[in-house]
């Protein structure tokens, strides 16, 4: 990986180093076990840095082919695999869910005294891109839908995308469809749509029509043991541990998996997911590779949640300044936006800390990768923004 001189991209490298000197003190002060921080503009490189390591107890270093659980960094791959669908005219975003997954029909909603009503409107396939739908994840604020999901074992992830799929259709929505903004699994539901409408396991799709086209050969659901030497240890706060082993690599992710989930299910790696980051900068296009069009990704990072449903709110947290698109947060009010960035800008993160961002104003493509739950525990993602755009000098 060539990286370019930062002057010529318009940063201070000097400014630059600061991004080093800060995540070096959170690795020395046993707060995250290691990190890979990248930041590109204009398409090329100018900072990319690995600190700590993949795994604190056996002293292996990061390294730039170091495997990453992405989680929730795979739902802007799966929106952009629903999106390649779009495009060649499988359907409308104004489908209902039902057209394609009957059992959606006629849903039910949690009424505020616990009881059933009828869902004002159908689920649309565009309330499942920008997770309107109604549904959760279950371990949030709401306790009917919290004992619901519990009950059904929703979490239980030894089953197909089609069994699971099949157990929350058979759940209420929290809230009618279109009423509300609630971070969910709407993703998932997403990918077996995908499935339904290709004809193809969600893994087969991705690795026909995304991975193997963009030269992706570490970008999977899971990780065979020969990779297992490059796969990172999850840390993270257990009980009153706040390092904790969480996973190692022979666990969740490293054996093959029964359910490809489009909300949580990738591992990737540093310079992998920037291939995926840089395509949709390039509006949908990498060395010549083209997935999506300009138009498509133009509408993919617009904001998609009226007035009425702002601010978002993920895990009790407010996030001002923030809309959402059909995959990506996207920044509305630079002026209350945490992490910053400038009008426009659009990317998601991933419950073990990696994160990354695109500003199509300034041309910058921010990647972080590390390991540690749960997300926010600490500010390294807003520290990192802050660094890059403090060394942006013209």
């Amino acid at each position: 990986m060539k990286i370019h001189p930062a002057e010529e991209l318009g940063f201070s490298e000097e400014r630059l180093s600061r991004i080093g000197v800060k995540m070096q003190k959170y690795v020395d002060e046993r707060k995250i076990a290691g990190s890979i921080n990248l930041v590109a503009r204009r398409g090329q490189v100018a900072y990319l840095e690995k600190f700590g390591y993949q795994d604190v107890e056996s002293k292996i270093p990061m390294a730039l082919d170091t495997i990453f659980r992405m989680y929730s960094m795979t739902k802007p791959v799966t929106s952009l695999a629903f999106m390649m669908l779009y495009e060649q005219g499988e359907f409308q975003l104004t489908d209902p869910l039902s057209k394609f997954i009957p059992n959606f029909a006629d849903p039910r909603v949690i009424a505020p005294d616990g009881g059933l009503v009828p869902a004002k409107r159908e689920i649309t396939l565009h309330h499942l891109l920008n997770h309107t739908a109604g549904f959760a994840y279950g371990d949030e604020e709401d306790l009917v839908i919290d004992m619901l999901y519990r009950a059904a074992d929703v979490e239980n992830y030894e089953r197909s995308l089609d069994e699971f799929v099949a157990v929350l259709a058979g759940l209420p929505l929290m809230y009618h469809p279109g009423d509300r903004y609630h971070y969910s699994l709407a993703t998932d539901v997403l990918g077996r749509v995908i499935e339904i409408v290709s004809d193809m396991p969600l893994d087969a799709y991705f690795d026909k029509f995304i991975f193997k086209p963009l030269g992706l050969e570490d970008t999977s659901f899971w990780v065979p043991k020969e990779n297992h030497a490059r796969f990172a240890t999850l840390y993270g706060i257990k009980n009153e541990d706040k390092f904790a082993v969480l996973d190692k690599p022979d666990g969740e992710y490293g054996k093959p998996v029964k359910m490809f989930s489009g909300g949580h299910g990738l591992v990737s790696t540093t310079l992998e997911y920037f291939k995926i980051a840089q395509l949709f900068a390039n509006g949908g296009d990498l060395d010549g590779v083209r997935l999506l069009g300009p138009k498509t990704v133009d509408l993919m990072r617009m904001n998609h949640l009226a007035p009425g449903l702002l601010p978002m709110t993920f895990l009790g947290e407010s996030w001002l300044g923030y809309g959402f698109g059909l995959g990506f947060g996207v920044i509305i009010d630079p002026a209350l936006a945490e992490p910053r960035g400038s009008l426009g800008s659009y990317g998601w993160g991933g419950y073990a800390n990696t994160h990354f961002w695109i500003d199509p104003v300034e041309d910058i493509i921010g990647l972080l990768m590390m390991q540690y739950l749960p997300s926010r525990t600490y500010p390294v993602t807003d520290d990192f923004h802050t660094l890059v755009y403090q060394a942006l000098i013209e």
